[in-house]
């Protein structure tokens, strides 16, 4: 049963503005878009419809500060994890760094990477907009990274491609440990990813 948050403080302005986006997010994952509204965030944050008003003038603004927010902490996430051109030691050892990483962080921000990763039905077009952007931006690093090569290993010799099909495998990874945790924990998909590095690597068959 849901119940509504009461605060039992005054919150500084920027904490309260993170409070009701953090409500919005839950409420999203909880009902989708379709139910949203300034009276339902107002009520699950504990403050009035006005104060929700101030902060982001209307439910157009609300939800284009959460798609800001998720998704600069998303990438924010995962740029800390990615390899980059400069990245130095063994490829798969970084590779599956960085895919425990990304998996590490949506494990710890469900909710966020849910919305991210499988946007519900009803998702405004600025969430799927920047949720390409995002991609785009993971995949430039990424490609940037397997352009050159990754430690020792011969660079790609489609860096772009090598890394959007890189980015499908990882997504799905983590959409499978979010939606079925039990059956496909980290290590589980750390393993397979493992084995599939070994695959590519020269004299293996």
């Amino acid at each position: 049963m849901t119940t509504t948050v009461r605060p039992t403080r005054r919150l500084a302005a920027a904490d309260r503005r993170r409070q009701i986006l953090e409500v919005t997010r839950d409420l999203v994952a909880e009902q989708g878009f379709h139910g949203l509204s300034m009276e339902a965030v107002s009520q699950r944050a504990g403050v009035s419809r006005p104060i929700v008003y101030e902060h982001f003038g209307d439910l157009a603004g609300l939800l284009e500060a959460l798609v800001d927010e998720l998704g600069g902490r998303a990438l924010l996430q995962l740029a800390a994890v990615l390899p980059s051109a400069d990245s130095t030691g063994d490829p798969a050892d970084l590779l599956l760094r960085a895919l425990r990483g990304y998996l590490e962080a949506a494990r710890a921000d469900p909710a966020t990477w849910r919305l991210i990763l499988t946007p519900p039905e009803g998702a405004p077009a600025i969430l799927r907009e920047r949720i390409a952007q995002g991609r785009a931006a993971v995949v430039a690093q990424l490609a940037g990274a397997l352009g050159v090569g990754v430690g020792t290993r011969e660079p790609s010799p489609d860096p772009e491609l090598t890394a959007r099909m890189m980015s499908t495998f990882a997504d799905e990874a983590a959409r499978l440990m979010l939606a079925l945790p039990e059956e496909y924990p980290v290590e589980r998909l750390l393993r397979h990813a493992r084995w599939l590095l070994r695959q590519l690597e020269p004299g293996v068959d």
